[in-house]
């Protein structure tokens, strides 16, 4: 990987995590004009100014797998994950419903058990799309920077099943991964060809596919903001639309982080997939050092730890076969 790469590698992780923070203390409140600058302070289910929440959290068991050289087709590295998030959520400030709800029956924490009791749940309540697996996904491109964008694509479905069972989750991880590993690859915004790596070949895609591009079509208008689509956006496909508006809509990682959480309502969790993004485009060179100096959360990590853990998930040792 070149020096741009790897500093775009370690941006998808120390970005998501910073806006997951900067987003932490306006979660629920309303849309905020442009002229107010959002700022870090205490979150609010308790956070403190600086510390990510769940968003972030449930992301490091899966990007330490990958540093670890592990992949996620591995059924021990889905267990280990499973295993992670099962002792977090235990004495964690803040679960999401849907993830609890899947988590908290586990007597066993396994991979296996874990896709059993998401898709009882889904079948039980008929929904389960809950945006709690688009936030988390950021890390799972890192380890599949030199393997095909199908791989990645059944990757990200795969780990995103393990606590939402609907489709627009598999297809919202997948698409958004395949568009970070774009960006970390390139330095470029491109989400609509991952569209043809996610429904290749799959049996009657053709409504899904067109619902999809209509939704990223919806997204990309100019002038699109995530306040647009604040209503519902602990909804996976609304928080998909509000984080890609404020990313495409920036002129810098600053303005994509601060345009996310502008939106109001879920706005941690918006900020936090919009930042995995904008961090793959910009780089963590774009992460101001005054935020960086106060990153930190479960299980006692800080940014410099992200940057190291990052590193090694795309690089060589790091989730490639």
């Amino acid at each position: 990987m070149t020096p741009d790469q790897e500093d775009r590698a370690i941006g998808v992780v120390v970005a998501s995590a910073a806006g997951d923070a900067l987003g932490s203390q306006y979660e629920f409140g309303p849309a905020l004009d442009d002229a107010v600058t959002p700022e870090f302070g205490v979150g609010y289910f308790g956070h403190a100014r600086g510390e990510w929440t769940d968003d972030t959290s449930m992301a490091m068991p899966i990007l330490r797998a990958l540093a670890d050289g592990r992949t996620l087709e591995d059924p021990g590295s889905l267990d280990g994950i499973v295993a992670q998030w099962r002792s977090w959520s235990l004495t964690a400030k803040d679960v999401g419903a849907q993830t609890r709800g899947v988590l908290a029956p586990l007597t066993t924490p396994t991979a296996a058990a874990s896709y059993t009791q998401s898709e009882a749940l889904h079948r039980s309540t008929g929904r389960s799309a809950g945006n709690g697996s688009l936030m988390r996904t950021g890390p799972v491109p890192l380890g599949y920077l030199h393997r095909t964008a199908a791989e990645l694509a059944a990757a990200a479905a795969s780990v995103s099943r393990l606590t939402h069972w609907e489709d627009d989750n598999s297809d919202a991880c997948a698409l958004w991964c395949l568009a970070i590993r774009h960006a970390v690859l390139t330095g470029g915004l491109e989400i609509r060809a991952g569209l043809d790596v996610v429904f290749d070949g799959m049996p009657q895609s053709a409504p899904r596919r067109a619902r999809w591009e209509a939704l990223i079509d919806e997204a990309l208008t100019p002038g699109a903001h995530p306040r647009d689509f604040r209503e519902g956006n602990g909804w996976v496909v609304r928080a998909f639309q509000s984080a890609l508006a404020a990313v495409a809509g920036a002129t810098s990682l600053i303005d994509a982080l601060e345009r996310a959480v502008r939106g109001g309502n879920d706005t941690d969790t918006v900020a936090a997939i919009a930042g995995s993004l904008a961090g793959a485009i910009h780089g963590a060179n774009a992460v101001p050092q005054e935020w960086i100096g106060v990153l930190h959360g479960w299980p006692g990590i800080d940014a410099a730890e992200l940057e190291r853990l990052a590193l090694r998930a795309a690089g060589p040792g790091g989730g490639v076969a």
